[in-house]
């Protein structure tokens, strides 16, 4: 799963064509061969590359394939597809001036002091515990979970007076301190700890949120639809087991604060669940600012980060994106192969990443939390 960079692809297509012309006849019935991708992996004469770092390559290669886009068997000067179209359709040229506002870099420059100053993750032990905190507090969007758990990481619910008020008869009580969130269209909210208030007894599932945790094709079908409406293609792919999926951005929007058009591939043979995790790992290399710049999302350019790291901070996004949906990723075993780069984990952009992907989704926490009312 990852980021398709276009140069890149450039690159390997011509090599995936020798490797399918030594292996493969042109009556071969290849493209249903489920260890074709093994085999494409274990080419002489493919770059020394990680197999994780090749496989979202593999997969656009085989779909283009499949469209009929590429032909490995027809050797040209050039061929058709991702690498003859103009660069300015996959590299995000620097249009609007500058990165997101400035309130984003103040904002993420205090968190950032803040996180370094407290040394409050500094620890593997840490981090887990703050991710089972942000998964436990299903009404708070995970960026505004984090900011809780750096004030009161005992807390187990909190909402505003007027919530309070409104939806359980409860009040804060006299001298109590509220805590600090960020609002959805404002600058920031206070909220306060269940313990904090007084009135009626609340309700034993007041705080419960629905999760799918056997999620099903129609309920997968309507989070897509979500997706689809924020100008992202998707193309359900028929891979094998070990290719999960790709995100490649097809055109820079040309208008000011307008958002960039991207296509997403999953692999269609995986179940439901599984190809919820790989869309939400997809969907966070875009949102961490994998692609470059895109000014409509607020989305800053990170495509600087090492490919390792890339694929961490998208895999713990996914991860808290499924969790806190009552989903169980495989994230242990894919993180893995990225243990070198968790030092480098950015919190920030990992918790802000999340919103995005439960908000693109169609479920983020402010929706979850407005229909119970």
């Amino acid at each position: 799963m990852g980021v398709v960079d276009p140069t890149r692809y450039g690159q390997f297509k011509p090599l995936f064509c020798a490797c399918v012309r030594e292996i493969y006849k042109p009556e071969d019935d290849w493209l249903s061969d489920p260890i074709t991708e093994i085999e494409l992996l274990g080419s002489d004469g493919l770059p020394d590359e990680s197999d994780f770092a090749i496989l979202p390559y593999i997969g656009l290669f085989l779909h283009e394939v499949r469209q009929g886009l590429v032909d490995p068997f027809v050797i040209a000067l050039s061929t058709p597809g991702m690498a003859e179209e103009p660069a300015s359709l996959f590299i995000q040229p620097d249009l609007f001036g500058g990165q997101p506002s400035a309130q984003d870099d103040t904002e993420r420059a205090l968190i950032d002091q803040l996180i370094a100053a407290t040394k409050l993750y500094n620890s593997g032990v840490a981090i887990k515990e703050l991710f089972a905190f942000t998964i436990r507090l299903r009404e708070f969007a995970p960026f505004n979970a984090m900011l809780l758990h750096i004030q009161k990481p005992g807390l187990t619910h909190a909402a505003t007076a007027q919530d309070w008020h409104k939806r359980f008869g409860r009040v804060p009580k006299k001298g109590t301190r509220p805590l600090l969130v960020l609002r959805t269209k404002g600058p920031v909210d206070f909220v306060f700890d269940i313990l904090d208030t007084e009135g009626r007894d609340v309700p034993v599932d007041a705080f419960a949120f629905p999760t799918f945790g056997n999620l099903t094709d129609n309920r997968f079908t309507e989070f897509m639809r979500a997706v689809k409406k924020e100008r992202i293609d998707l193309v359900a792919l028929d891979a094998g087991d070990g290719q999960a999926g790709w995100i490649r951005l097809l055109a820079a929007s040309t208008a000011k604060s307008g958002k960039n058009l991207y296509q997403l591939g999953y692999n269609s043979n995986h179940d439901a669940a599984t190809r919820f995790v790989t869309v939400a790992h997809e969907l966070a290399h875009l949102y961490l600012g994998h692609l470059g710049l895109d000014a409509g999302r607020r989305v800053p350019d990170r495509r600087d980060t090492p490919h390792a790291l890339m694929e961490v901070e998208a895999e713990m996004t996914a991860y808290l994106v499924a969790m806190r949906n009552g989903l169980k990723p495989r994230s242990e075993s894919y993180l893995a192969n990225y243990k070198g780069a968790f030092q480098d984990l950015n919190l920030y952009a990992v918790t802000r990443a999340a919103n995005a992907v439960e908000t693109a989704m169609g479920i983020a926490a402010q929706k979850l939390w407005n229909e119970k009312a």
